[in-house]
């Protein structure tokens, strides 16, 4: 769906938006040159989306400029064929509004952010002015509160901030819920009659997403193993639970074998699997070991990877 085209209340994302990596040079510079090359590869996997400068693309790491140059590298490379969601959070505030202006002055589909993490919100009240004056640098743009905790260190019950935030953000759209507390998902996916868009953030979780209601998810695997987690979003729909579950049951193990081979780099490194190479990552994410990348590579092929 397109901004220019969906009122802000009806704009909802369906289906897998991949978070994107971010490519650099061997030396850690950008490699925005390559940003096209990846985008197409990460649609062809049949990604419906994309999500630019979360944590898959290393957002936190990039300088405010670089995160300017990768979203709108990203939205053109996109050429409308899938919506764009900017990732525009930052420990200051003013910083975070100065990308979500970029972000619609770029043609972004949407925009999303983190809560500031260094000086965390003392108090729910803070926490939703903080989120106020980020969404006024993009009012004509959705907005997805990312909602991370175990990496953000900041938790507040997500249905309160629907409640309290939702008649103060007007452009507030709904959560990417990166999150594994599922009961909470479904009460933020019931709240208001399903009022708010819902994105899940779990890839190795997906199918209990669906099964609690979220029927868009954001994923760093989804990069990679799309057309695996289609398949499970194929089974979930025609009410095979079984084999759904046989899918997802692959889906975990291959993120066990990745993390546990390579750590967050090993997800990077994964898509050099399939001809997207996105080159090293930033301090202080270590880089995978001609090794590890070996080791992944036998235990994904054993896996049936390749076959998906």
């Amino acid at each position: 769906m397109s901004k220019s085209t969906t009122p802000l209340n009806d704009f909802r994302l369906r289906g897998l938006v991949a978070a994107t990596f971010t490519p650099f040079h061997a030396d850690g510079s950008l490699d925005l040159a390559s940003i096209p090359r990846v985008i197409d590869a990460v649609i062809a996997q049949g990604a419906g989306g994309l999500y630019v400068c979360g944590s898959t693309g290393e957002g936190p790491l990039l300088t405010t400029e670089e995160r300017r140059q990768v979203a709108e590298a990203s939205v053109k490379a996109s050429a409308g064929r899938v919506p764009v969601v900017v990732q525009v959070g930052h420990n200051s505030i003013e910083e975070a509004r100065g990308l979500a202006v970029h972000a619609q002055q770029i043609g972004a589909d949407a925009i999303s952010a983190t809560p500031p993490g260094y000086f965390k919100p003392d108090s729910l009240e803070i926490f939703i002015q903080c989120i106020e004056r980020i969404t006024t640098g993009a009012p004509a743009l959705p907005f997805y509160y990312y909602h991370i905790p175990v990496l953000s260190g900041v938790r507040f019950d997500m249905v309160d901030f629907l409640r309290k935030g939702g008649p103060r953000i007007p452009t507030l759209r709904g959560i990417k819920f990166s999150d594994s507390l599922l009961y909470e998902l479904l009460a933020c996916v019931e709240f208001d009659s399903g009022r708010y868009d819902i994105l899940f953030g779990v890839d190795e979780m997906l199918l209990g997403g669906l099964s609690f209601g979220a029927q868009g998810a954001v994923g760093s695997t989804y990069n990679f193993a799309a057309p695996l987690y289609n398949k499970i979003i194929a089974a979930f729909k025609k009410g095979d639970q079984a084999e759904a579950r046989r899918l997802q049951a692959l889906s975990a193990e291959m993120v066990r074998i990745i993390i546990g081979n390579g750590g967050r780099a090993g997800l990077k490194a994964t898509m050099a699997l399939i001809g997207a190479d996105c080159g090293p990552s930033r301090l202080p994410t270590t880089n995978c070991t001609p090794a590890q990348k070996a080791k992944m590579k036998e235990e994904l092929t054993a896996l049936g990877f390749f076959d998906w």
